[in-house]
Order: structure tokens, then C-alpha cells, then sequence
């Protein structure tokens, strides 16, 4: 976009319902004064964050109150997810928490940065003369945040898309409504996973029993073992402050790749024995910037997470052909492709040799069968 698009306010916008409403009652500042730096004194520039109550819960109280609580909004599982990894004197917490504030906390999304703007991790900007949007748009506000992984996979920046996007143009709103954007109400959630309503692939999709695959594996595999294509993996994130005061961070390394693993802790949203797993960038020196020693116990949790690639095929290499995967060590997180400090830690999503599959011996009936199969 054009810089004069990102900050001009568009004639169209005075015509609509929130363009009656006056500058300052959701802005603040001082509508009669002349002078502008008197004018903007007291401004704010997102007046729905943190607390859209005030502006957008006049009108949309329920939306702002769940929004409120949204893990896009409060970034709560951050926290308590970091503190189970770190020293617990209260000076190191201090140190820790303050790595936190400067780098996790300014991805958040305020009801302005999906519905007016783009997001200020993204360097903000109107999308459309400050008009609102009851639909985010994909480009600017959902892939703004979410696009270097998620979005090149899923418009197939990287690799070849996924086909809800690429054959069938669905966009992010094709599976994420407003029942799992604005979050359930709930602040207890241990992992965004957790969010009631987020959805999941039976929401279009039964399990058919008539596919050969799907009556073998049945429950026990995850969708995307067999669906889902590489996806991106980021190594080793480190965080501080360059020499003028401002927050960076630092990622060595990413690599595409495919990885299956054991689910640490089966549930009734994910009860599958096999699951894809993404190594995420937190190491035991992530924030030796702000203090040494501020995550001792970092074995306290795992660092291969629940992956949940978008970048669905229905014809992948994996579910071409049984052997693809059986006997294939090479897409499964074994000890080999753990660093052995951080072993301890993914001891539960770890595959050991002997429970990788074997090669399977396919007869010739099978493999007629198999090539006249209309799933393939």
C-alpha cells in the first residue's frame, strides 16, 4: 500500500455508522482546540486496546468481552508456559519477565488491528480509509501476523499451497470464525490448542471407513500425518537490544521439514496416538541477553510441539504408497533428530527404533487394487 492509503481517512468512512461518531469520543484528545499538539494531547491512537469496552463494548459488548479474554489479545499462555522453564528467584523472574515484555507481548491483535488496521507488529496502516470491516482481510491482517509460516504455506509461497486455498479459495475465515477468534471466555488455556470451538477437520470431514488408509489407521493417526506437506521449522530464537534500545530477535535457522512424533498427552480434541510435531525456537539461552541462568529447568517441557501445518494435500508422498512411511526413519522425530541437551525434555514425543513401522511386503493383488483406488 501507498503511505498516504495507510494514514488518510476515506470520504467513504464519514457515510457509515462508525464514521458518524466523533473523532475523540473513541480517540480521545480536544476536538476544539487549534492547535494540534494540543488537539492530540492525551490521544489514542488504538482506543481498543487494552480495553475495547470503553469504545467498541458500547455497542458489541459480548464481542469485546470475549475478545478481551482472547489468546489473541492476552498472549496468556506465554507466561505460565515460560515460568514452568525458568528460575524461580524472584530477581531472575523480574530479568526474565522483562526479555518477555520487550519481544513475546507485541504480536497481540486489539479488535481495531483485525476490523480497521493493520496490526502494529506490522507497522500498522488503514486497509481501507479507516473503514470497518466486519471480515479481517487475509493479506493485510491475518497473514500481517501469521505470514512468514502459516501463510506462505497455505498460499503456497512455499511448497504447493494448501487446496482449500489453492482449488477451492477459501480464505482464513473458511475455518477460523469468530468462535475460535475472539476465544472462549476462558483465561485458564495451558496451549492455544485448548481454545473450545477451534476447528479441526471433522468439522467438514468424516472418517471414511471405505478408504483403505482410514480403515487401517482409523483414530490413530492425526489428519496431517498423512495430508500435510514439509513445513517450515525455526531453530534457536534469541532476543535483546540493539545499541539504540530497540528489541530484535535473532532466529540462526529454518529448514522445511516433516517430522511425526508421539502425542505427550493424549485428549479428547487430539486423542491420536501419532501426531505431527514442529520444533519451535525456544532454547535454554533464548534470553541470556537480559541474565544468565534464567531457565534452568528448561527439561520441564518439551520443545517439539503440536504442528498443525496449513498446507493440506489430498494426495501427499506419505499416503501414496505404505512404504513411504512405513520403515521411513527419516519422518519420524527419533533421538538422531534431537540435540542431546534437549533430549530430556522431548522424552515423550521422542520416537524409539522399534516402535517406527515396518516395511510393509505389498502383494501383486495389492498393488493392482491400490492403483485402482479412487482415493488415489
Amino acid at each position: 500500500m501507498e503511505l498516504h492509503e495507510k494514514v488518510l481517512v476515506s470520504v467513504d468512512f464519514l457515510q457509515t455508522t462508525h464514521g458518524e461518531i466523533g473523532c475523540t469520543e473513541c480517540h480521545g484528545g480536544d476536538e476544539t482546540a487549534t492547535n494540534m499538539d494540543v488537539a492530540h494531547k492525551g490521544m489514542q491512537a488504538d482506543p481498543t486496546f487494552p480495553d475495547a469496552m470503553a469504545t467498541c463494548g458500547q455497542c458489541h459488548e459480548e464481542e469485546a468481552k470475549l475478545a478481551k479474554t482472547s489468546l489473541h489479545y492476552t498472549l496468556a499462555t506465554y507466561k505460565p508456559m515460560v515460568h514452568q522453564r525458568a528460575n524461580q528467584d524472584s530477581a531472575q523472574l523480574a530479568l526474565l519477565d522483562l526479555g518477555m515484555d520487550n519481544h513475546c507481548y507485541s504480536c497481540h491483535a486489539s479488535c481495531g488491528e483485525c476490523h480497521v488496521s493493520r496490526p502494529n507488529f506490522a507497522k500498522g496502516g488503514f486497509i481501507s480509509g479507516h473503514n470497518f470491516n466486519k471480515t479481517p482481510d487475509q493479506t493485510n491482517q491475518c497473514m500481517a501476523c501469521h505470514g512468514s509460516r502459516v501463510g506462505n504455506e497455505f498460499t503456497g509461497e512455499t511448497g504447493s499451497g494448501d487446496l482449500h486455498y489453492t482449488k477451492h479459495g477459501m480464505d482464513c475465515m473458511g475455518c477460523h470464525g469468530t468462535h475460535d477468534l475472539h476465544g472462549d471466555g476462558k483465561t485458564d488455556h495451558r496451549d492455544r490448542y485448548q481454545v473450545e470451538g477451534l476447528a479441526s477437520c471433522q468439522d467438514c470431514h468424516e472418517l471414511d471407513d471405505k478408504i483403505e488408509q482410514h480403515a487401517i489407521h482409523g483414530e490413530k493417526l492425526s489428519c496431517y500425518v498423512c495430508h500435510a506437506q514439509p513445513y517450515a521449522n525455526c531453530y534457536g530464537c534469541h532476543v535483546g537490544l540493539d545499541d539504540q534500545e530497540l528489541a530484535f530477535f535473532k532466529n540462526p535457522d529454518e529448514e522445511e521439514l516433516f517430522r511425526i512424533g508421539r502425542n505427550p498427552e493424549p485428549n479428547p480434541q487430539r486423542p491420536e496416538e501419532w501426531i505431527l510435531v514442529r520444533r519451535v525456537p525456544s532454547v535454554p539461552t533464548s534470553f541470556e541477553y537480559y541474565g544468565k541462568d534464567l531457565l534452568p529447568n528448561f527439561d520441564q517441557l518439551n520443545n517439539w510441539k503440536y504442528a498443525s501445518p496449513h498446507n493440506i494435500q489430498r494426495k501427499t508422498t506419505q499416503n501414496r504408497d505404505c512404504n513411504n512411511c512405513h520403515g521411513n526413519e527419516e519422518l519420524f522425530l527419533t533421538e538422531n533428530n534431537v540435540k542431546p541437551e534437549m533430549r530430556a525434555a522431548n522424552k515423550k514425543i521422542i520416537v524409539p527404533a522399534a516402535m517406527i513401522p515396518k516395511k510393509q511386503e505389498q502383494t501383486k493383488s495389492k498393488k493392482k487394487s491400490k492403483k485402482k483406488s479412487s482415493y488415489f
